[in-house]
């Protein structure tokens, strides 16, 4: 029997979780977990790069210990963030998505290209962490005068293991920077926001070899195995772990509720830049969807209110909550406040009576921004959709799921299962 290993990264945590196929079902056995997170320096929000690096090392070699026979192994990580490289030494601090230094640079993007060109061109929906923004505030501030690469951060994984340079197209399209109609970087927008050409390499598709394990990780971690891209976006690694029937939408639910449906082509007319959709990289399609807030918002609310409580009994007092208001949770006030709790009584117009109804706010509004993204995707691409499968943390939540179902009026498959895991481990096991 032939074993697989996937590291799949997140903003809060990762795991590494081994995986083989049993008939005509990948089964999955975790094998090692890690913390994850944003740190505030006195230069802003950053990723522990080198921390990081650290535990994908110490997973590997717990994963050997326990499945010497391991075959290959592939990563994936949240989309957007990246490391530069000077040589083969990075350029720190590797910087998260949810710092503010792209506010400043942002007009100035749009001023050389108006966004509206970057969308017909990228078909990636606005963000102001885009990587295409980022870049430009290293272009601006000089660092990326001083690095020779640029790689995602499960390229630079792939890099630290392999000692080998490659770029994968899923989470290239992340950034802003991919053409949708080529596949590849797109030099027009590279050469007029003066980036330097030559950081943006050949992207390779899922399933491609990147190299074996250098003989001082190999010897660290005790064996030797083929790493692998599989679909290095962790969103479209999990969209590939979905069985879906026919035209369904699909919300993978973490950190953010990424909500779409697999398209052809990209969908990058008036109607998709009015709805801010994104048109992502899948294996063999596009991923035509939209970031929604998703639970970073109520495990914010969570870490100030009630760190102690568990889940399923907040979930539970949130059922009995009176309270029916909705926001819009895809308001930037969301994206990284000082306090979640302060940032919805700014949005929130009745009055709030117990701790518990802010949790209900946000649930009930979650589900209203999935109603109308639903809208949005059926007015867009001319289809109606019966179903709705739900993947992630956010499948686990019984009461989301049920006041998805009623509001937005689709039949809700929740599949707690890890279908990330499960969407890189398939690619790794079709090579």
């Amino acid at each position: 029997m032939e074993y697989h290993l996937a590291i799949d990264i997140g903003a809060s945590s990762g795991r590494h979780i081994v995986g083989y196929r049993d008939g005509g079902e990948i089964k999955t056995d975790e094998v090692y977990r890690f913390g994850n997170g944003v740190s505030q320096t006195p230069r802003g929000l950053v990723w522990d790069i080198n921390a990081l690096t650290e535990n994908v090392i110490n997973g590997i070699k717990t994963a050997l210990n326990k499945y010497p026979n391991l075959v290959s192994l592939a990563i994936d990580t949240w989309g957007v963030d990246y490391v530069l490289i000077n040589g083969d030494e990075p350029v720190l601090p590797c910087y998260s998505y949810r710092d503010s230094r792209t506010e400043k640079v942002i007009k100035r993007v749009h001023e050389i290209i108006p966004f509206k060109d970057l969308y017909s061109r990228t078909g990636i929906q606005f963000q102001p962490f885009n990587s295409i923004y980022q870049l430009y505030d290293d272009y601006s501030s000089g660092r990326l005068g001083k690095s020779t690469d640029f790689l995602m951060i499960p390229e630079y994984l792939n890099f630290v293991l392999t000692g080998v340079k490659m770029h994968e197209y899923t989470n290239a399209t992340t950034t802003g920077l991919v053409n949708a109609a080529t596949g590849a970087y797109d030099g027009e927008i590279i050469n007029k926001l003066g980036l330097h050409k030559g950081l943006f390499g050949e992207l390779h598709a899922p399933g491609t070899f990147v190299g074996r394990l250098k003989s001082d990780i190999a010897k660290r971690v005790g064996g030797n195995l083929n790493v692998v891209l599989c679909a290095s976006h962790d969103t479209a690694s999990a969209v590939e772990g979905i069985s879906m029937n026919g035209d369904a939408l699909y919300i993978s639910s973490g950190t953010w509720s990424l909500l779409g449906a697999k398209n052809d082509k990209a969908i990058t007319d008036d109607g998709s830049l009015k709805a801010n959709f994104s048109n992502e990289g899948g294996v063999g399609y596009t991923r035509y969807q939209k970031n929604i807030m998703g639970m970073w918002v109520v495990n914010r609310l969570r870490d100030e209110l009630c760190p102690q409580s568990p889940w399923d009994e907040i979930t539970k007092q949130a059922q009995k909550s009176g309270f029916t208001e909705w926001v819009d949770i895809n308001d930037e006030i969301f994206l990284s406040p000082d306090s979640m709790v302060e940032a919805f009584d700014y949005m929130i117009k009745s009055k709030i009576e117990t701790y518990i109804d802010y949790f209900n706010c946000a649930y009930i509004s979650l589900a209203h921004s999935y109603k109308q993204a639903i809208e949005e995707i059926s007015r867009n691409t001319g289809k109606s959709y019966g179903e709705l499968y739900i993947v992630g943390g956010g499948a686990k939540n019984k009461y989301l799921n049920a006041l998805t179902e009623k509001i937005c009026g689709i039949k809700v498959v929740a599949l707690p299962i890890e279908a990330t895991a499960i969407g890189n481990i398939k690619i790794q096991t079709e090579i």
